[in-house]
C-alpha cells in the first residue's frame, strides 16, 4: 500500500473517532433533565421510563448504563484512536492493529446503540459509525493480508493466556445470558426487559462476542498468523469493553443507587488482566519490517517521476 492509502485509512479512523466523539457527547450532555415516568410494557414489566433528552422513551436505567458507557468513550476510546491515526497513517503494524480493535468497539457499541435505543435523534449517527467502522476493520485486515503476517508475532506471544482469558470469558457470557434467556422463556421477564420487546444485548454477545471470543482463542492456540493477529485486535476489543461495562455499571449504582458489585470486579479484573496480556502481545510482534511496504512504494514513486 501507499503512503495515500495508508493517509487516507487514517483519515477514516479519524472520521469514526469524531462521530462517536459526537454522539457520546450528546449522550452525556443532551441526556435530559433526569425526568421519569412508571410505565408498564405489554408484557407486564413496569419500570421507570426516561422523558426527555437524547435517550427519551428508555428506560432510566439504561440511560443510566448509557451514559457511564459515554464518558469512557468520550474520554478514552475517542482520543485514544484519535491519537493513534498518526500511527495508521505510518503503516505501523501495531498501530493499525490497534485501531482495528478499537474500531471493533466502536462497531459494536453503536450497533447495540442502533438497535437498543427508542428511536431517536441520534438514530442515522449510531448507524453511520458501526457501518465506517465495519468498513475500516476490513480494510485494515485487507491491508495486513497483503503485506503478509507469517512472521509477525515472535515465541513470547502470549497464546496459552489469551487461550484461557479469552475462552473463559466467552464461558462466563454464555453461562450468565443462557440463564437470563431460560427465565424469560419461562415467562418471568421481571428485571431483564427494561421495556424492551427482546434480549439485544444478549442476541449480540451471543451471536458476535462470544463465538470471535472462542475462534481467537482457538487460532492463536494453534499459532494461526491470521488468528494471532486477530486476537492482538481483539484484545483491545476485549480491554476496552470490559472497562467500559465496569464504567456503565457504576454510572448505573450512582443512578438508581442499586450496586452490582460482582459484575464490576470481574469485568474490571477483565480489564486489568487483559491489558497485561494485550501489552506482551505487541511486545512480541516483530517491527523490523512495518514500513517496509511504505518505502518500497515510495521509491517506485521517486524512479517514475
Amino acid at each position: 500500500m501507499t503512503r495515500t492509502s495508508f493517509r487516507a485509512m487514517a483519515g477514516l479512523c479519524a472520521a469514526v473517532a469524531l462521530m462517536a466523539g459526537i454522539a457520546a457527547a450528546a449522550g452525556v450532555f443532551l441526556r435530559g433533565s433526569g425526568a421519569f415516568e412508571t410505565v408498564t410494557s405489554p408484557r407486564g414489566e413496569t419500570y421507570q421510563m426516561a422523558t426527555d433528552g437524547v435517550y427519551a422513551f428508555n428506560a432510566l436505567r439504561l440511560v443510566a448504563e448509557g451514559v457511564g458507557w459515554d464518558v469512557f468513550t468520550l474520554i478514552v476510546i475517542v482520543p485514544a484512536l484519535l491519537g493513534l491515526t498518526l500511527w495508521v497513517a505510518r503503516g505501523s503494524f501495531r498501530g493499525r492493529l490497534v485501531a482495528a480493535g478499537l474500531l471493533g468497539y466502536f462497531a459494536y457499541m453503536y450497533l447495540e446503540y442502533a438497535v437498543t435505543w427508542a428511536f431517536g435523534p441520534l438514530f442515522a449517527l449510531f448507524i453511520a459509525i458501526y457501518a465506517a467502522s465495519l468498513i475500516g476493520i476490513v480494510w485494515i485486515g485487507s491491508s495486513l493480508a497483503a503485506e503478509g503476517i507469517a512472521d509477525r508475532f515472535d515465541d513470547s506471544y502470549p497464546r496459552r493466556s489469551w487461550a484461557a482469558l479469552s475462552l473463559g470469558m466467552a464461558a462466563l457470557l454464555a453461562i450468565l445470558w443462557a440463564g437470563r434467556i431460560i427465565q424469560g422463556l419461562s415467562g418471568d421477564v421481571s428485571g431483564l426487559l427494561h421495556g424492551e420487546t427482546t434480549m439485544t444485548i444478549q442476541a449480540l454477545d451471543l451471536g458476535i462476542v462470544v463465538p470471535t471470543a472462542v475462534v481467537t482463542a482457538l487460532l492463536a492456540l494453534r499459532r494461526h498468523p491470521a488468528g494471532m493477529a486477530a486476537a492482538a485486535a481483539f484484545s483491545v476489543t476485549f480491554v476496552a469493553m470490559s472497562a467500559a461495562i465496569g464504567s456503565m455499571l457504576v454510572s448505573a449504582w450512582l443512578v438508581t443507587e442499586v450496586h452490582e458489585l460482582p459484575p464490576i470486579i470481574v469485568f474490571g479484573v477483565a480489564a486489568v488482566v487483559g491489558l497485561g496480556i494485550g501489552l506482551r502481545m505487541y511486545t512480541s510482534a516483530r517491527v523490523h519490517r512495518l514500513e517496509r511496504p511504505v518505502r518500497a512504494a515510495t521509491t517506485r514513486q521517486a524512479v517514475c517521476s
